[in-house]
């Protein structure tokens, strides 16, 4: 397992703690090689902010709390390979202070919780790798930690290796929404979980190979959701490549929390060309025995590709054209329309 190199037009590393510059007095602040990206955040007071991230590698953490409402946090140029924030640390990974190890959510690159975020143009990476780190057995490393009601990310990349995208909500009685359009989002193990109803249009999965003798490699989804959401997630006319052999991968498991027993795990898949690294004989599989992956809301409708060929049909349930209707971006984000 390589380490990633993350091109940048500018690649300084950023010099924690420096002020990013302002725009003329306008809600927009400047974010350059050997700024801080936290520092900007820091900065913003009140709702609608914009943060220009310009070309550059930028080696930090970024926490966006809950009173940073309607931020914008946007890469310079068109290409989101230009700017990139990436950090390095694990669930197992111990915190300098000795008071335990940072947890899943807390390995977070980027954590958000304020509603009304928009993210456009930049890579969120986690480059922690478990080869690295041999005595380590929490290797769930995130490069997004989102919570926040109406979350939007366009042409954003996301790169880890386990649990990548954490695609939550703020509390577990919230229903907060997050939408994905044209992103690029790489891992391995359940890769894109959490219990959010999360909308990915047009979105570019790509499966990891690991060097590991064992099958499956890895699940694309692990959804969490609530069982009083009528709505997890939806991935619609995206697509799913590999880098590892044919069938090494999973559509999916249940994900289903030691503190959240009554969740109801809900995935469609819809429209979406699914190539050969998915297992098209048995494209899910089980969490925990106790929760099976058959009793969960997980369905398909008009998918496409070698991974899509339907050859066992109870092992692949399928929405009705009347049930599809139900399963769209409209009906998921209600009354926002990003």
């Amino acid at each position: 397992m390589r380490r990633r190199a993350f091109l940048a037009t500018a690649g300084a590393l950023t010099v924690l703690g420096a002020t990013p510059a302002f725009a003329g007095g306008r809600r927009v602040l400047h974010v350059r090689p050997g700024d801080s990206v936290q520092a900007a955040v820091d900065a913003v007071a009140g709702a609608g902010w914009t943060i220009v991230v310009h070309p550059g590698t930028y080696r930090e953490v970024v926490d966006i709390p809950a009173d940073k409402a309607g931020l914008t946090l946007r890469g310079a140029t068109r290409d989101p390979r230009d700017a990139v924030i990436v950090f390095d640390r694990a669930n197992g990974t111990r915190k300098p202070d000795g008071s335990g190890t940072y947890g899943t959510a807390g390995s977070a690159t980027l954590t958000s919780a304020a509603p009304g975020l928009t993210v456009h143009g930049l890579t969120l990476a986690n480059d922690w790798l478990r080869a690295d780190h041999p005595d380590i057995t929490g290797t769930q490393a995130v490069a997004a930690y989102v919570t926040g009601d109406r979350s939007s990310f366009t042409r954003v990349r996301l790169l880890a290796h386990q649990d990548t995208l954490f695609a939550d909500t703020t509390a577990l009685t919230a229903f907060d929404r997050q939408y994905y359009r044209d992103c690029y989002i790489e891992g391995d193990v359940d890769f894109v979980f959490g219990r959010a109803t999360a909308v990915f249009e047009r979105c570019h999965f790509h499966t990891l190979d690991r060097d590991v003798a064992f099958k499956p490699e890895g699940m694309v989804f692990a959804p969490s959701t609530a069982r009083a959401n009528p709505h997890g997630f939806l991935a619609v006319r995206s697509r799913v490549t590999s880098g590892a052999e044919d069938g090494a991968y999973k559509i999916a498991r249940p994900w289903v929390p030691s503190y959240e027993t009554t969740a109801w795990p809900s995935l469609v898949v819809r429209e979406t060309e699914l190539g050969p690294g998915i297992d098209a004989v048995a494209p899910y599989v089980d969490m925990r025995a106790a929760y099976p992956w058959q009793s969960m809301r997980f369905r398909e409708y008009r998918d496409t590709g070698p991974g899509a060929e339907i050859t066992v049909p109870e092992n692949r349930p399928q929405l009705t054209d009347t049930e599809a209707a139900s399963h769209t971006r409209a009906v998921y984000l209600g009354d926002w329309r990003p």
